[in-house]
């Protein structure tokens, strides 16, 4: 059973968030990828359109989220499905850094609103 320590995760950066990846092929998961976003207090990710389902579970914090253009309020303990082809922007309206977890299937792709592709390092 491989474990990942929490000094082990890798952490990357990108619009304003923090990802801390956990599961990935490097660290031996062989279908699922799993992290913790750091969503900083005034921070709005761009809108993005993710070709895999992903599973956001709010650890800690309020969020906006905005999921195929219907606006909800998200609290700790709330959970969203995100379907493929679902097109997601995330805002942290509050003063204080929101903590997520999230989990996809190895490959996730986001594309952008100008058409620019991401493939994610901490979902690959």
């Amino acid at each position: 059973m491989p474990v990942i320590h929490a000094s082990d995760a890798v952490t990357h950066e990108i619009h304003g968030a923090r990802f801390v990846s956990y599961a990935t092929p490097r660290t031996g998961s062989k279908e699922l990828c799993a992290w913790r976003g750091e969503i900083p207090a005034g921070t709005k990710a761009p809108a993005h359109t993710v070709d895999r389902e992903e599973i956001f579970h709010l650890l800690i914090g309020e969020l906006l989220v905005t999921l195929d253009g219907r606006t909800d309020r998200v609290t700790a303990g709330d959970t969203l499905i995100i379907n493929p082809g679902a097109t997601l922007t995330v805002e942290n309206p509050t003063d204080h850094t929101a903590i997520s977890w999230v989990t996809t299937s190895i490959g996730l792709r986001a594309t952008l609103a100008d058409g620019t592709e991401i493939t994610p390092p901490w979902a690959n």
